[in-house]
């Protein structure tokens, strides 16, 4: 099995900077990531890509295997050179010891039950918890960059971990936590308890236009007004509710933002997600631009 699977990815990652050899190996996935970057003059000039195996299930002849692959491309845009990373969930399936089919992992991610209840905007409370603010974005980047595929046991992780990843960022960026304990109520994790807002995208998109004080921002119009340490939220279908968040650690040739995420783990990535399998025509984003104390 081990080495149908490594065969495979040896295959992908040829197909990165070369087209497929074989159709029946060709990954959709990859054409379409290539396509991405070449509507904006970009190339895939090196791949790399390492496989690590998580589970794996057996019944009589069949087996199942669910895989990790981190993948690593340099792009060249014109003049920059940048690395993109991810880290794709995938399935294998064998049967009498032969690959039969194997497939990325959707990257639509399931929503917390409890969202339905959350308030549409942010409460805000007297002036005991109003602390100054002042964002250091260089801090955020460093901490996205070096927990944007790991975890910091400081904090909770989360199986659906997006937001509570850009949580941590920000607040290691210095936006100060207030609402404790009341979970509806402003932007927390303390005692293993947390509020919505720190944990789920949906609140947390609301949360950080709707704040006064504290951990707040504003909506921009469009995505090349963030800076680095800004915040992307996304609803993949369309319907009103937000299904991931990203921050912003780059900037491509054309100062459009990379960025970094959780739950499918990615740094440097173009920010649209047109390459993901969760994006939809319906698509929409909320460009969120941190403001603090300098910014009054």
């Amino acid at each position: 099995m081990r080495k149908q699977l490594q065969e495979l990815l040896e295959q992908r990652v040829l197909q990165c900077v070369s087209m497929p050899r074989n159709q029946l190996h060709e990954c959709a996935g990859i054409e379409l990531k290539k396509q991405s970057f070449a509507n904006r003059s970009a190339e895939i000039v090196k791949a790399k890509a390492d496989g690590r195996i998580k589970q794996r299930f057996e019944d009589n002849e069949n087996a199942s295997v669910l895989y990790d692959v981190h993948f690593q491309y340099l792009i060249k845009q014109r003049g920059l050179f940048y690395m993109e990373e991810e880290v794709e969930k995938r399935r294998a399936e064998f049967y009498k010891g032969i690959l039969v089919n194997d497939e990325k992992l959707n990257e639509n991610e399931p929503t917390e039950k409890i969202e339905e209840a959350l308030p549409v905007f942010s409460h805000e409370v007297d002036g005991q918890e109003r602390k100054g603010f002042r964002y250091d974005r260089l801090k955020a980047v460093q901490y996205a960059e070096r927990w944007w595929n790991d975890y910091n046991p400081a904090y909770k992780k989360f199986e659906v971990d997006c937001t509570n990843y850009i949580s941590q960022c920000l607040h290691v960026g210095g936006a100060p936590m207030r609402g404790y304990p009341n979970r509806s109520n402003g932007w927390w994790m303390q005692n293993n308890n947390w509020s919505f807002s720190w944990s789920v995208a949906n609140a947390l998109r609301w949360h950080i236009p709707g704040s006064k004080f504290g951990l707040r921002g504003r909506e921009v119009s469009s995505a090349e007004k963030l800076k680095l340490g800004d915040v992307i939220c996304y609803d993949f279908q369309g319907d009103g509710r937000f299904d991931h968040t990203t921050i912003v650690t780059g900037h491509d040739a054309d100062g459009m933002p990379l960025v970094n995420a959780h739950t499918y783990n990615s740094r440097m990535r173009y920010w649209a997600y047109e390459d993901s399998t969760a994006y939809t025509p319906n698509i929409k984003y909320k460009f969120l631009m941190i403001t603090d104390d300098r910014d009054e």
